[in-house]
């Protein structure tokens, strides 16, 4: 029997520590924050109830460290771990560390972990429970390989490199002709040694104009799976996603109800447990999906599921890593709003380069159908040392024309950030496309669209503001109108 949690570590910084929290205050569950030296002045050290040093800035001494992590844990009387996102959120050996301490574990089984993180087994599990996968090989040591395997079955270029322990868009190399394979295969394998200490590969057919749809499931350890609907994540930037909404404008209702349950059946044939997505690429000529990978960890975008089905996602995996069974049945989830969210990163909208330093300035949106979870706070440090997010911003309506109606008022009229680029630029000339209102999007959008969404930017600086005061004040002063005016 699980014990009781009241006192959680939360071995993660920023958006995702802060968003764990705020469900703990709920719970009165008492959190214990980590950080490094740069992060001291964070804002979830601030928001917590106990804050553990940890080490330096660079995450091997910190964030990545499991000996510091664990160590916090046991000497601030921590009941559980929840790793977050990033970092340690989907390593089996962290995950079988904090089980071995004597601490819950709040996420999936180690050895669920193990299995989908290697994309190699994952989609030879996939292919076991009946869930369709793209045509591709396993284990690619060298480019001959790749064109027999093209040859044998037919498949044609563009194709897709990717590291078998990969994520977040690291060791993924798209290729367009056999004159780039050789430099492609010795790329990928490069980011992947670098980004996850394993440099083996599989190869794809890459779908063309594809859709992103990811499936939120929870579990629980008495066998009950329940899919929470999709989300689409179709516009993404170097392979990361920057707007997600739900549920997708792509699928109909048979198609929504054939993913949703070929991801239940998925997560049921490995055991899973708690939050997790089984993420598919939709091939919307063909009207036909593929199995792309599980993500084995409470998801970025898992607020506008939130929003759409009124649950507390990170709740229920604090309830079901206690041996609680899940409060509902399948029939009991109802969606009834649409939702959107969009990633303010620090960086510079035109060209993605990171935009480090201090936020002078934040006016935060507000309103109805506002959703904010941040990060950071006015006066706070953007280091350089790690994820650019800093804040995630989410709308919702009773339709997706009014969710975007409410991201449009939220990102033009009254978000402010000063200090450092983000790209609000960018995500404000999106969501005002004609191609993203009707929903003809794919995951190449951004980069066939750059140059025309960058012209639509209005450039503003703090010079406007003096001038508009100015302005006003000598409309209202007994001098009258000005000729500079």
């Amino acid at each position: 029997m699980k014990k009781e949690i009241r006192s959680l570590l939360v071995a993660n910084r920023g958006v995702p520590a802060v968003r764990i929290m705020h469900t703990c205050r709920d719970r009165k569950i008492s959190t214990i924050a980590v950080y490094s030296t740069p992060d001291r002045l964070s804002h979830h050290v601030f928001m917590a109830d106990k804050a553990v040093h940890i080490g330096e800035a660079p995450p091997a001494e910190s964030y990545l460290n499991m000996d510091r992590l664990i160590r916090a844990a046991k000497d601030t009387g921590a009941d559980a771990v929840h790793p977050g996102w990033g970092f340690l959120a989907e390593n089996e050996e962290f995950a079988q560390r904090v089980i071995d301490a004597g601490l819950v574990w709040v996420g999936p089984s180690p050895d669920v972990i193990r299995m989908m993180g290697d994309k190699i087994e994952a989609k030879i599990i996939a292919g076991r429970a009946n869930v369709p996968t793209i045509p591709g090989i396993s284990n690619v040591d060298d480019p001959d390989r790749i064109r027999q395997w093209m040859r044998d079955e037919g498949v044609t270029f563009p194709i897709i490199i990717k590291a078998s322990a990969g994520g977040g868009g690291k060791g993924m190399v798209k290729v367009e002709e056999d004159s780039q394979m050789s430099q492609a295969v010795a790329q990928a394998r490069s980011e992947a040694k670098k980004a996850f200490g394993d440099d083996k590969l599989l190869v794809e057919k890459y779908i063309e104009r594809g859709r992103h749809i990811e499936v939120q499931i929870v579990a629980d350890e008495h066998g009950n799976v329940v899919h929470l609907f999709e989300r689409e994540c179709t516009l993404q930037r170097r392979n990361q996603k920057i707007i997600e909404e739900a549920p997708s404008p792509t699928l109909d209702d048979n198609l929504r109800q054939e993913i949703c349950f070929t991801a239940v059946r998925l997560m049921r044939e490995i055991g899973y447990s708690t939050a997790g997505t089984v993420e598919f690429i939709f091939d919307a000529h063909a009207r036909r999906f593929y199995f792309l990978e599980v993500n084995t960890r409470l998801q970025v975008e898992h607020g506008i599921t939130e929003l759409i089905t009124g649950l507390d996602i990170v709740g229920i995996m604090l309830d079901v890593s206690m041996g609680k069974r899940l409060p509902f049945n399948q029939s009991d989830i109802r969606p009834n709003r649409w939702a959107l969210e969009v990633r303010l990163n620090a960086e510079d909208p035109k060209t993605f380069s990171p935009s480090f330093g201090t936020i002078t300035r934040l006016q935060i949106p507000q309103g109805p159908g506002v959703r904010i979870s941040s990060g950071a706070y006015e006066g706070a440090d953007i280091p350089p040392y790690y994820d650019s997010l800093f804040m995630l911003l989410m709308s919702a309506g009773a339709d997706r024309e009014d969710a975007i109606r409410v991201m449009d008022r939220s990102l033009s009229r009254n978000l402010r950030v000063e200090g450092v680029k983000t790209l609000a630029p960018l995500l404000l000339s999106i969501i005002r496309h004609p191609a993203f209102i009707s929903g003809e999007v794919s995951t190449r959008f951004i980069e066939e669209h750059m140059d025309e969404l960058i012209s639509r930017f209005r450039e503003s600086t703090s010079e406007d503001d003096v001038l508009k005061i100015a302005r006003y004040v000598a409309e209202i002063s007994a001098l009258g109108p000005q000729k500079w005016m």
